[in-house]
């Protein structure tokens, strides 16, 4: 059993929250905040979080931080945070590549919406995160460069942190940084979130701009904040997100607030709420289809007592169902692998990208390129979406997954008329061990399946979050909760997630040897 440990001490600046605090009490700098987490990125590199780091240009913006915040011009709750973005948003004078062989060393001339807004706000961007190549996988198995280990593993015993975002959990549960970006098509931020301990976030689909994230699946990609606590995933959400009018998949809204929505004491979905029963008149709907027999019990057990802790606090547990979950896993396997086809098809050692060497004429540099350039996942993917939309097999699988799609959204509109928010686990299971060489591709429906939790919100387009529900009684490894909304109601997401966590302690927990930060 994996010990652990709290990081609850006084003076551990673990969260964005504190770091915040530190810096506009003086109690430290942003150099010094900076300085740390590159000391600490560079003792902890056998994690393989990160597959670049820029110190100089970080510990640059640092200074320009101190300086700003010196003048009193300090630019809000993030100027000055370290952070760091998955390698899948492309970032100026740093290289981007999808966690791909296919990109290695491509230097984009711009940076992704994110990457701009987030150092708008002033964040210090130390460097790029690990992550599945072209962010197919939920392993992080399937970087090209190496795995990511999760830091609740036994030594010697490796284990996965989820993925595709998985440098990106690892790097938050480790202590490396208070906060990290990552994307979410169809369970990337929530699923390692959950397997490595920490809260991250998926909104919905049209908050957070996706110009500049190297394209999976269009019409499921969204990006979203991984970190300590729900306050500090709402910090980051609200500089991320907002219309960008270079995406035309952003959504013209405004942003709410969500921070001075998380200082009052109810939120407005709990009409009952008092200072004893904050979520009072709240209703959590727990889909029966997410509490059957493929759940270990040790998931189920500390996706109870979290259930337990929001009743609790006054929330009033509603059984519904979702009935076409079990759909999902298809639904996603045909439309998914159909959009990655098409948009890894600029990628033909032509334009930008792995060039093969001496072709001998064009459909060779096509073929060559492609072979070298593409992992085993990423051609899985991409010739199962080429057949799906192939003549004679459209109709059959393409067009008759969208109007599953269709049903699935119907199915929460429906669980939404009974229920505020639907609760239950993120992953079926604890992490897992890590696979080597040829076992990594030995088993993918394995990995697959493992995605049934979090598909359904995905497909729809509906905002998910994941916190630490504790650990299992049996492997000792962090669990986590799934909390869905309707569209648009992130707000009630991190309202729920936030008083959760001002009850409980599960946040706080950390694996041994990882307790802190090194500020």
């Amino acid at each position: 059993m994996t010990s652990f440990s709290s990081d609850s001490s006084a003076g551990l600046l673990t969260s964005v929250q504190d770091q915040h605090q530190a810096l506009a009490s003086g109690q430290t700098s942003a150099v010094e905040l900076c300085q740390a987490a590159l000391a600490r990125i560079a003792a902890h590199d056998d994690l393989g979080a990160f597959l670049h780091v820029d110190a100089e240009a970080a510990l640059t913006a640092a200074r320009a931080s101190d300086a700003r915040r010196a003048s009193g011009a300090a630019r809000g709750v993030l100027d000055g945070i370290p952070l760091a973005h998955k390698d899948i948003f492309v970032t100026r004078g740093m290289p981007s590549t999808a966690g791909s062989k296919m990109l290695d060393g491509y230097l984009s001339p711009f940076d992704a919406s994110v990457v701009e807004r987030l150092a708008q706000a002033g964040a210090v961007s130390v460097g790029k995160l690990n992550c599945d190549e072209f962010a197919m996988g939920g392993s992080n198995e399937h970087s090209a460069f190496r795995p990511a280990i999760n830091p609740w593993s036994a030594p010697g015993q490796p284990l996965i942190p989820g993925g595709s975002s998985g440098g990106s959990a690892v790097a938050v549960a480790a202590r490396l940084l208070a906060a990290t970006t990552g994307t979410d098509t169809g369970g990337s931020i929530r699923q390692p979130a959950a397997l490595c301990g920490i809260t991250g976030i998926k909104p919905t689909y049209g908050r957070c701009p996706r110009w500049g994230m190297v394209a999976f699946a269009s019409s499921l990609d969204q990006a979203g904040p991984m970190a300590q606590t729900a306050w500090d995933c709402a910090a980051l959400l609200q500089a991320m997100s907002g219309f960008d009018e270079r995406d035309a998949t952003s959504a013209p809204l405004p942003v709410p607030d969500w921070l001075a929505e998380l200082a009052q004491p109810v939120h407005a979905l709990a009409p009952r709420g008092t200072a004893q029963q904050p979520l009072g008149g709240l209703r959590i709907g727990l889909p029966k289809e997410f509490f059957g027999d493929g759940v270990q019990p040790e998931v189920l057990a500390a996706t109870q007592a979290a259930l337990a802790e929001l009743q609790r606090l006054g929330a009033e547990l509603v059984d519904i169902a979702l009935p076409r979950t079990p759909l999902a896993i298809p639904v996603y396997y045909i439309i998914a692998p159909a959009e990655a086809s098409s948009n890894l098809s600029r990628f033909d050692g032509v334009r930008y990208g792995h060039r093969a060497d001496s072709p001998r004429d064009l459909a060779e540099l096509y073929t060559r390129s492609r072979t070298e350039g593409f992992g085993e996942e990423v051609k899985r993917r991409i010739m199962m979406g080429t057949y799906v939309l192939s003549h004679g097999y459209y109709d059959a699988y393409y067009l008759q997954a969208q109007k599953l799609r269709r049903m699935i959204v119907d199915d929460f509109q429906a669980a939404f008329a009974q229920c505020d928010l639907i609760a239950g686990p993120v992953s079926p299971t604890v992490a897992r061990a890590l696979h080597t060489g040829e076992a990594v591709d030995s088993d993918p429906l394995q990995d697959y399946l493992a995605d049934i939790f979090t598909l359904p919100a995905s497909l729809a387009g509906l905002p998910g979050l994941s916190l630490p529900a504790g650990l299992g009684a049996q492997s000792g490894l962090p669990v986590g909760l799934q909390l869905m909304a309707n569209y648009w109601q992130e707000g009630a997401l991190l309202h729920a997630a936030h008083l959760l966590q001002q009850h409980t302690g599960w946040h706080r927990l950390a694996p041994a040897g990882f307790e802190g930060s090194a500020a």
